[in-house]
């Protein structure tokens, strides 16, 4: 397995054997801005809820930016810091540098960017930073002798239009799954986000039309997880703007549709001891490795636990109903897709194929924190050898609430504020999380469940205002 590979940039001379990794990298990216003519360069981060955030600088700047990093008041960022602590240091990761595919309004220039690493003014990391709380996790991974790859099904809807008075969006197609539908509405979207994507070094595996009207699906290729979780945050970006260049909008929503399929992030996880699949042994029924087993066993045990961050908000629920196509059920199965974790056995035999697929993650999640959280409930149950139970062969989506008590099935959170209760009384995620961005979701996503709560809904209206 192997990272993305950049495409579209220019590669760089060979350096001078003598310099530095980190060096060259910085080189690399000040000569190629010089040689592009980019004017800005955007560097991102995000906040604690998953939000990007950028400040531009132009490239005369960007040489004191990796030595110094650049200062931004760090209290006006969702989660980052009280008033009193603000002053916080985006310091520009080169590794992640490339050059925006697309021209500038005036169509003069390009632009570049470049993720960041957030610090304290005395040059500690910001324990705010999701970055820094996926990289925590992803050095205790490495301490056991672990590489993390991941590999997501991104599912998104493209609208007509965004209604910002409560009204339900259109649909841009009438098309179904994997079908090729002919239409005038952003035609071959689906092939200008792929070569967008492309071009700025990340890797699709394959894209279809999902199951519902305007649904679609782009499946990126194995990377390391702190470099999916970047890229995730790009493909967000790309996406919406393609969209728009396309005169559609793009929406993550969980569930913009109440009789339409929600948008998923399903998520396949394998772990590398060097070269080697430790998911993988060709001896088992299911070729799976005890350390596999053990990872999906720490998944199940702990997946209520995490559901508030790879589930964050209020609508994500209501794509984890029962009788829905997400998981409402903690199990696992062989090739069940109305399992929780499955074990996708595309092509057996092949080792480097073997890996585990989460399937309650929403496209609308902090790639950072949702990550963190799956590798560090994988990596409990490989620590402490938890026992895998017995794999569900039926149809989970079928069973009623009863019949799943009755088969040893625990439910996922029915909502927001379920999950939150269960999140925090859980040792795993506020260990993983760090006390700060742990204190700080609660509070915002119980405040975020006391306005939802609260506030009087069409159904409401429309159901009950007739007969009361």
């Amino acid at each position: 397995m192997h990272g993305a590979r950049r495409r579209g940039v220019p590669r760089p001379p060979s350096p001078l054997p003598t310099l530095p990794l980190m060096d060259r990298q910085q080189e690399f990216v000040l000569r190629t801005l010089e040689e592009r003519d980019i004017r800005f360069v955007r560097l991102w981060f995000t906040d604690v809820l998953g939000f990007l955030k950028s400040v531009a600088v132009p490239p005369a700047e960007l040489e004191g930016a990796f030595a110094e990093g650049i200062g931004f008041d760090g209290s006006a960022i969702e989660g980052f810091a009280r008033a009193y602590e603000s002053d916080m240091v985006a310091k520009p990761d080169p590794a992640t540098f490339q050059v925006l595919p697309w021209e500038t309004p005036e169509g003069e220039h390009y632009s570049a960017r470049m993720f960041c690493d957030i610090a304290m003014p005395d040059g500690s990391p910001c324990w705010a930073d999701p970055r820094h709380v996926l990289r925590r996790t992803l050095s205790k991974a490495t301490e056991a002798g672990f590489t993390c790859y991941v590999h997501p099904e991104i599912e998104f809807y493209l609208l007509r239009d965004l209604p910002d008075d409560g009204t339900e969006p259109i649909p841009a197609d009438s098309g179904g799954y994997f079908d090729q539908a002919s239409h005038n509405t952003a035609p071959h979207f689906r092939r200008r986000a792929i070569e967008t994507l492309e071009a700025m070094g990340i890797s699709v595996e394959f894209s279809h039309h999902e199951a519902a009207p305007g649904q679609q699906e782009i499946d990126l290729r194995y990377a390391d997880a702190l470099t999916m979780a970047d890229n995730v945050m790009t493909f967000r970006y790309v996406v919406k703007e393609v969209a728009i260049q396309q005169g559609v909008n793009a929406s993550f929503m969980p569930k913009p549709f109440t009789g339409q399929a929600g948008s998923g992030m399903h998520t396949h996880v394998s772990l590398f001891e060097g070269d080697r699949n430790a998911f993988y042994d060709s001896e088992d029924p299911y070729e799976l490795s005890d350390t596999g087993k053990a990872f999906v066993a720490g998944l199940l045990r702990h997946a209520r636990e995490i559901s508030a961050v790879t589930n964050q908000w209020v609508n994500s629920y209501k794509r984890l109903v029962t009788g829905g196509e997400a998981p409402s059920a903690v199990c696992w199965g062989r090739s069940n897709r109305s399992a929780l974790v499955r074990v996708p056995m595309y092509s057996p035999g092949k080792a480097s194929s073997r890996r585990v697929e989460i399937r309650s993650p929403d496209s609308a999640c902090n790639p950072y924190l949702a990550y963190a959280l799956i590798i560090a409930a994988g990596l409990k149950g490989v620590e402490q050898g938890y026992e895998l139970p017995p794999a569900a062969e039926d149809d989970v989506w079928s069973l009623s609430d009863r019949e799943r008590r009755a088969a040893g099935y625990a439910s996922l959170p029915q909502n927001l504020i379920e999950a939150l209760e269960v999140m925090e009384s859980s040792e795993l995620v506020a260990e993983t999380l760090g006390e700060h961005v742990f204190d700080f979701f609660l509070r915002n996503k119980r405040a975020e469940w006391d306005a939802y709560r609260s506030h009087v809904t069409p159904y409401e209206l429309r159901t009950l205002m007739p007969m009361l």
